[in-house]
């Protein structure tokens, strides 16, 4: 599948804002299931400086600064990726023999995987996380079939509701109120496995939405996503050498499905603010924001 992304981003200004600094994650990955074909960031004004770089988990992006007076700021993404269908996972690990191979042990292998086992800013190791996750867990369970089951009971106990919190809404506090959106689905799913043990990651994305039979597609109709991928480690016999051999699984709350060929991907990371498509520091000045995201599906 070819999709067309169009992701615009407008603030305006009052009173204007006479400098700034911004930074972007708003370049698509390249993955085995989906390859980027081109890519444009346009921005006005036009910024005095502008740098792209690659963050330690592999994520494009793009850093720039404004050092005029401006009383507005328009970012536009557009990329044309190619989606391919995903493998669905295999693994038969059982989550506790998961999280065994991810406790440090004297001599141990390390796992890249292991650095998002941890707190982050968002997302903290909590009690509340293991008390709402461990139905899933229970003994003996295959760790992929619990994290399917974790992600049935949020798409089934949650509330959708974009009222109720914004993007700097922690993970524990969704938990509590049960509700949210799918930044919100995801961490809370992202807490629960970090706390049993079991490393994830935050990722952040686009989502092809169909429209009703015989309706048109509307510009801005789709939607900028995110969901939670879970961490399988190999069998011990697999791993080699360098503790490798795992593979991640997406899970998607939200929608209580795995990610297919409708789904793109942007970055990934520990929290929402590792890898938020725009953010920035300005100097004077309160802001509107607008933001619309286009995904269109090519011949």
């Amino acid at each position: 599948m070819r999709l067309h992304v169009v992701h615009e981003t407008h603030y305006s200004y009052a009173p204007s804002v006479k400098t700034a600094q911004h930074q972007t994650h708003l370049v698509p990955a390249a993955l085995p299931c989906q390859r980027l074909l081109s890519h444009r960031l346009t921005i006005d004004p036009e910024p005095a400086q502008r740098r792209v770089f690659t963050d330690g988990w592999g994520n494009g992006g793009c850093f720039f600064s404004l050092q005029a007076s401006h009383d507005h700021l328009r970012v536009v993404a557009e990329s044309l990726v190619e989606t391919l269908p995903r493998l669905p996972p295999t693994s038969t690990i059982t989550w506790e023999a998961a999280r065994e191979r991810m406790r440090y042990h004297r001599a141990a292998h390390w796992d890249p995987a292991t650095e998002f086992l941890f707190a982050s800013p968002y997302v903290p190791r909590h009690e509340d996380f293991i008390a709402y996750g461990r139905p899933s867990f229970t003994p003996g369970r295959p760790l992929l079939e619990a994290a399917q089951d974790l992600m049935q009971r949020i798409h089934t106990e949650f509330t959708y509701r974009p009222q109720a919190t914004d993007a700097s809404t922690p993970a524990r506090q969704a938990l509590a109120m049960r509700q949210g959106v799918c930044q919100d689905f995801a961490q809370v799913m992202v807490g629960c496995l970090r706390s049993l043990g079991i490393p994830a990651r935050y990722v952040s994305g686009y989502l092809l939405t169909e429209p009703l039979p015989g309706q048109p597609r509307l510009v801005g109709a789709d939607a900028s996503h995110a969901w939670a991928s879970v961490y399988l480690p190999g069998e011990a016999a697999e791993a080699g050498e360098g503790g490798a051999g795992g593979t991640w699984a997406d899970l998607d709350p939200t929608n209580n499905r795995a990610p297919g060929e409708d789904y793109v991907t942007l970055a990934i990371g520990r929290d929402y603010g590792d890898i938020a498509p725009v953010r920035g520091v300005i100097h004077g000045g309160d802001h509107t924001l607008r933001v619309a995201v286009t995904v269109t599906p090519l011949p």
